[in-house]
């Protein structure tokens, strides 16, 4: 990911209220996350077919099944 260029927004007291990015490192964050959780969905069904609790089909018997 690319660094990250914020600006606060900021009360008077000097706490930060909200934050500003520009558009593609904003874009570039949302992509990361949705890479991470592709990966985390993906390790979540990697264990359950390792557990067993979660079938199997070839691309064997898919392309049997469907056709080339």
């Amino acid at each position: 990911m690319t660094e990250l260029h914020p600006h606060f927004v900021t009360d008077e007291q000097g706490k930060r209220l909200s934050v500003l990015l520009p558009i593609a490192e904003y874009e570039a964050m949302l992509e990361l996350l949705d890479d991470m959780q592709d990966r985390d969905d993906a390790r979540r069904i990697l264990a359950r077919i390792e557990r067993g609790d979660e079938g199997v089909v070839s691309w064997a018997d898919v392309k049997a099944a469907h056709g080339p």
